[in-house]
């Protein structure tokens, strides 16, 4: 069979169009490829029909209008938004689950969850030496940009359309040269708290199922009562996903503050998995359990079936953090009118109750750390530097992926062979070298510990409140403080 032929009964089967429109979709294929057609081979049809698109000269031979095409193709084995958003919720009339799943499958079906590129991804988890569960990433997924798509943006002026990469107008967006392309991209409708929001699946998951709600307008994220309102709305509607969001300040924040939004999936994040080490009592709140979190970050944990009054005290506990200052520490919150705090708020369901972490966090610079003092430090910057958000609180690391080959070069080093190390890495690459005994054998095993290690005190480095007798007071400092104003 030609592949033209064979990707309109792919679409056909897939219930976006009836047998009748057969002609049709050829003919939509033939518009997006040419009219030259091959026969088949063992390689998915549309990656066979983006090469036969550049045979015919229909599009260049790059990363990006490969990508286009790639989802324009895609788009025709879609069902509509609105269609889609149809079904959607005639499955949650049934089940949440079962809406979530058909979706998740429609969108790995569509290659809009490229699982393919995800595959890619190192991934692995140890225990460190403080006795904390962690994930490690190396990401490997998002395809490297080509320079016309760099040139695009670098020289891109005037209002953008899509305005950022989370906005509703990326829905069927074609994309090129430094946009993305978003043609099979579908966004579920639903309202949050009575606002407009949107809920899809993030095309380059970072875990199963990984998701994100976005708000309709395009509005700057801030950490309020209303997320935490928001945040028990979603868990009411999805119990099966957590929920959590990007603090709302540079620095601590994600990469996306000129959007509200947050993410969610179906995964079960080291952070979520460990236990209250010091229960903390708020005589106003007595069906509300709470207590510090045996984590490297300064995480506060809020778990009742009341959701009113969880969020209630949780609304109480961010105000404080907002004004609380412990200068011993370095802890301050405002400069001048600057807030410099703020919270990683997270929530997830265990049976009837709703959990909420509430992660405390401060963006202040100073000379001897300019990226942040509650940052990976210096020494740290080989292996991570950017900042650490939502995911990485919660315990899995998302590591660049200039280390995958990088860090082959250190073990090479560790072994004594000939090598090509980077400068950068030899400080930490002599450190483990002298308390390890490294062979062949155990040498992968070595650095996924080292790795493990590296991620601890990058959250160690993040948490405002160390896992030190001197932190320890400070937490207790700050816990008779808020109990008093609270109480």
């Amino acid at each position: 069979m030609k592949v033209i032929e064979k990707f309109a009964d792919e679409v056909i089967n897939s219930g976006a169009y009836q047998p009748l429109d057969r002609v049709y979709v050829i003919n939509k294929i033939r518009g997006l490829v040419g009219d030259h057609d091959e026969e088949e081979n063992d390689e998915p049809a549309v990656k066979q029909l983006i090469d036969i698109a550049v045979k015919n000269k229909k599009i260049p031979d790059d990363v990006t209008s490969r990508e286009v095409l790639n989802d324009q193709l895609y788009d025709l084995a879609t069902p509509t938004p609105s269609k889609t958003n149809e079904i959607f919720w005639q499955k949650m009339e049934r089940a949440s689950e079962k809406a979530t799943d058909w979706l998740y499958k429609l969108c790995v079906n569509n290659n809009y969850v490229k699982k393919e590129a995800i595959a890619k991804n190192v991934v692995f988890s140890g225990t460190s030496s403080k006795g904390h569960g962690l994930e490690i990433t190396i990401n490997l997924s998002k395809p490297e940009k080509d320079p016309k798509a760099i040139a695009a943006a670098t020289h891109a002026t005037g209002k953008k359309y899509p305005q950022c990469a989370l906005c509703f107008e990326n829905e069927g967006y074609v994309g090129g040269y430094g946009k993305n392309a978003r043609s099979n991209l579908r966004i579920i409708r639903m309202n949050i708290a009575g606002k407009p929001w949107g809920f899809k699946y993030s095309p380059y998951a970072y875990f199963n199922e990984h998701c994100i709600f976005l708000d309709q307008k395009h509005i700057p994220m801030v950490i309020n009562q209303q997320t935490l309102i928001n945040l028990v709305e979603i868990e009411k509607m999805l119990p099966h996903y957590f929920v959590g969001s990007n603090a709302d300040l540079p620095i601590v924040g994600g990469s996306m503050l000129a959007h509200e939004h947050y993410q969610g999936g179906r995964h079960t994040f080291p952070m979520m998995r460990v236990k209250i080490k010091k229960p903390v009592s708020f005589k106003q709140y007595p069906d509300v359990k709470a207590g510090i979190v045996d984590w490297p970050m300064s995480d506060l944990r809020l778990i009742s079936e009341n959701s009113l009054n969880l969020i209630d005290l949780g609304t109480k506990i961010i105000k404080f953090w907002d004004q609380y200052s412990d200068p011993a520490r370095k802890i301050n919150a405002y400069e001048g009118k600057i807030r410099h705090h703020t919270v990683t708020p997270i929530m997830h369901r265990k049976g009837k109750e709703f959990v909420l972490d509430l992660v405390l966090r401060d963006n202040n610079t100073s000379k001897d750390y300019p990226l942040g003092i509650f940052h990976p430090h210096k020494q740290l910057w080989h292996i991570k530097k950017e900042n650490i958000g939502l995911i990485e609180v919660m315990g899995r690391a998302i590591l660049p992926g200039r280390l995958k080959s990088e860090l082959e070069e250190v073990k090479k080093y560790w072994l004594g062979k000939d090598n090509k190390m980077a400068d950068s890495h030899k400080e930490w690459a002599d450190q483990v070298k002298v308390k390890e005994k490294i062979t062949a054998d155990n040498v992968n095993q070595i650095m996924e510990k080292a790795l493990v290690e590296v991620f601890e005190q990058v959250l160690q480095d993040a948490g405002v409140f160390k896992n030190t007798e001197d932190g320890e007071k400070g937490w207790d400092k700050f816990i008779t403080a808020l109990t008093e104003d609270v109480d």
